[in-house]
């Protein structure tokens, strides 16, 4: 069971905000002057209403660049100044949110290799309880949805009402164009837990390549998410980490220029109407299938039964693989996505297999 979290819309610590949510910046703050050129350009944009920059920076392995600082806090404080922009800044332990906090930083957020550490989420609620701090949370490294829950959960207990859930992908488990597996059921899992919780998406960390932004970041949208985050530099060209992810805010701003903004309802009630029609014949059909799927069920006990008297085992391979055959080609005949049919039969054929196995091996 998940508990409601008492969470705060958006709008109540961005009161401006009309639009979906943007948070821009460059990977790493590397030198004032590129945190403020960059900056400067994308303050020009008002679709971006949150400054975000890396200050600590620890790699997979040490070597190489891991970040300014805390001098980083200081540019903070002048681009907030400058450009009127709230700044935000990743922190993955107790001094990181002690020094943002007297720096005045408007967001901090929880990488995802910190959010798969219980205590290290514990470590930063301590020092936060008692703020009204706006903190966001990224996925966990793989696709865990409770872990990702039980983070929001420990923040949330610690009074922190500001909340947004940042989906920036998972460790791939197979070759990928991507950096990071996108995992969209996950999201879609945590939505149905949390459905009052903001999302949203970070393309960069998903893509890992700056020309798979536009389409991530549309399927984000699609997928009825809050907001984008993206990495955004002066110069990727000279950028010390995440150089091949990071665009210029002029190409940015193009990327926003070419998204279809979706939202989770319409204003017409022609539309509603239809949808519910929709709908409602899907419901019937779903429940016919289930109807449907729980005679099969009856029908795989009776082969279960005989196969028992006959000892002979549940599993029978060339059946299997006939039956796959089968249904792959009667798919394609159908239209339907083969890859989808053979994982929905996979499902139904091991479930088939173990109540058979139960049953034969029942005394």
């Amino acid at each position: 069971m998940v508990a409601e979290l008492d969470i705060m819309p958006i709008s109540h610590w961005l009161p401006n905000i009309d639009n979906p949510l943007l948070v821009a910046g460059p990977c790493s703050l590397e030198t004032e002057e590129q945190a403020l050129a960059t900056a400067r350009e994308l303050a020009k944009d008002k679709r971006v209403f949150v400054y975000r920059g890396g200050i600590w920076k620890p790699r997979t392995r040490p070597g190489s660049f891991e970040g300014v600082g805390s001098i980083g806090l200081e540019w903070m404080k002048r681009i907030k100044e400058e450009t009127g922009l709230p700044v935000g800044t990743e922190v993955a332990n107790a001094q990181h949110v002690e020094e943002c906090l007297k720096a005045g930083i408007d967001v901090m957020w929880i990488g995802a290799r910190s959010t798969a550490s219980p205590f290290t989420v514990q470590e930063i609620a301590d020092v936060l309880k008692g703020t009204d701090q706006t903190v966001m949370v990224k996925n966990p490294v793989n696709p865990d949805v409770q872990l990702w829950v039980g983070a929001l959960e420990r923040l949330n207990q610690a009074g922190i009402k500001n909340l947004v859930a940042i989906h920036r992908g998972f460790t791939p488990f197979r070759e990928s164009k991507y950096r990071n597996y996108p995992g969209w059921k996950t999201v879609i899992e945590l939505k149905r837990l949390l459905p009052n919780l903001p999302i949203i998406g970070d393309p960069s960390h998903i893509a890992g390549k700056r020309e798979y932004l536009l389409e991530i970041s549309q399927k984000v949208f699609d997928m009825g998410l809050d907001g984008l985050m993206l990495e955004s530099h002066i110069d990727p060209s000279c950028a010390l980490s995440d150089k091949a992810q990071q665009v210029t805010p002029a190409d940015l701003g193009k990327i926003l220029d070419e998204l279809v903004i979706k939202y989770a309802s319409s204003d017409d009630p022609n539309f509603e109407n239809k949808l519910e029609e929709l709908r409602g014949r899907i419901d019937q059909i779903d429940h016919e299938m289930m109807e449907i799927l729980a005679s099969r069920m009856e029908l795989v006990k009776q082969i279960g039964e005989y196969k028992k008297q006959n000892k002979v085992t549940a599993l029978q391979i060339n059946r299997w693989a006939q039956m796959m055959d089968d249904r792959t080609n009667l798919a394609g005949k159908l239209h339907l996505d083969e890859t989808f049919i053979k994982i929905l039969f996979q499902l139904i054929h091991e479930d088939s297999v173990r109540q058979q196995t139960e049953l034969i091996e029942k005394k």
